[in-house]
């Protein structure tokens, strides 16, 4: 599954390169604003900081929300208290698009992330050139020498990393690489099940003073106490806000002490 979703992302990002080449959209994204200072916004402080998600479908739910207006449900997302937007690019499973970042970009003036399946340097152009302030590597997709390269290049450009992860083996090549935003994901991205106690279990293996980032598995806000009790300085919550009440759930969630 996860192998299949980095090659789609790949594909799709080679054909917008056959219109855009990477010196065009190296020029481009380069000329924009410097970001929003996403490590900044999400460091940890008193209350749960939050990544609230755009997300439209999953490949293991199938469609989640129609969201006619990702620029709209972005600025509630940040009226109703948001840290930052993690905006889903990918199409094939997710049925996101870079427009989406773009206008979310546009429209908020917190950090956007793009979250999608990164794998070379012109994706990360795109993020920044779209607005972004950070850009989501996935270290069960890469090889070391390919995420380092990745990490120094979106640094270079302007652009935070989360850094992902879903082992301790993962977390110290994060650590060793002197990552400053990490997530644990409590998804398995090969079967899509989820399992809250691997935040739990892993999150004392992250590195002093780092961002720490408890991701997937949020039902209800005793799901974010649990993270909370664990560690997290904040969490990113997707399928649980488009589905349900985000004008009720963000401000309980960015409540959690």
């Amino acid at each position: 599954m996860l192998a299949g979703l980095f090659q789609a992302a790949l594909d799709d990002s080679r054909l917008r390169e056959r219109k855009l080449p990477f010196e065009e959209l190296s020029n481009l994204a380069t000329s924009r604003p410097k970001p929003v200072d996403a490590e900044l916004a999400l460091e940890r402080t008193d209350r749960m900081r939050l990544i609230a998600e755009i997300k439209r479908a999953s490949p293991s739910r199938g469609d989640l929300a129609s969201i006619q207006d990702a620029a709209a449900l972005g600025f509630g997302y940040q009226n109703a208290g948001a840290d930052a937007i993690s905006v889903l690019t990918e199409r094939t499973g997710f049925k996101g698009s870079l427009e989406d970042l773009a206008e979310v970009s546009a429209a908020t003036t917190i950090p956007t992330l793009r979250k999608d399946f990164i794998s070379t340097e012109y994706q990360l152009l795109e993020a920044r050139a779209n607005g972004a302030a950070m850009a989501l590597l996935i270290l069960a997709g890469l090889e070391t020498s390919d995420y380092l390269r990745l990490k120094e290049f979106a640094e270079q450009i302007g652009l935070k990393v989360l850094v992902e992860t879903h082992s301790e083996k993962e977390i110290e090549t994060a650590a060793e690489s002197g990552a400053r935003l990490i997530g644990i994901n409590t998804r398995d991205l090969e079967t899509f099940q989820t399992d809250i106690g691997l935040f739990e279990k892993l999150a004392t293996r992250l590195p002093a003073g780092c961002v720490r980032i408890a991701e997937s598995s949020v039902k209800n806000i005793e799901d974010v106490k649990r993270y909370r009790a664990a560690g997290a300085d904040a969490v990113l919550v997707g399928e649980a806000l488009v589905v349900g009440d985000y004008q009720k759930l963000i401000p309980e969630i960015v409540s959690v002490a």
